[in-house]
């Protein structure tokens, strides 16, 4: 079974600091949200479900050889009223340039990823609901 472990080192206030993978990461539960000294964690998980859908897509477009260009994902969620402020719904938009022969495809890569590929959107699927839309530019 492959597990996943990291550490989040306090960096005082409301800072906290992990590295994955070499990489350095900044969290921070400001009031003021993002600061030049971090991300608030809410924030990372949406870039979390857009990373994993986008990752998925393109490689599954590249093995199905489609060519494309100017491609995208960005998410819109909702947070609940009262706390623990949760997401409510995820919005999904996929913007890409493809020739319209490929169109089918796209939808295809779109669909097997929500469905079936990206972990992220599994579990967050299981706490509010995926939209997704693709825009051909």
């Amino acid at each position: 079974m492959d597990t996943n472990e990291l550490e989040m080192i306090h960096g005082g206030e409301l800072l906290f600091t992990t590295l994955i993978n070499g990489y350095e990461l900044a969290l921070n539960g400001g009031k003021s949200n993002d600061t030049p000294d971090g991300i608030t964690p809410k924030k990372l998980l949406l870039a979390s479900l857009t990373g994993c859908t986008a990752m998925d897509v393109a490689g599954m477009l590249k093995t199905m050889r489609v060519d494309f260009s100017d491609f995208s994902v960005k998410v819109i969620s909702e947070l609940s009223e009262e706390h623990p402020k949760v997401y409510t719904s995820y919005k999904l938009t996929y913007a890409i340039k493809v020739k319209e022969k490929d169109q089918d495809k796209v939808r295809k890569a779109v669909q097997l990823s929500k469905e079936k590929y990206c972990g992220v959107s599994a579990m967050l699927s299981q706490s509010a609901p995926i939209e997704v839309k693709i825009v051909f530019l």
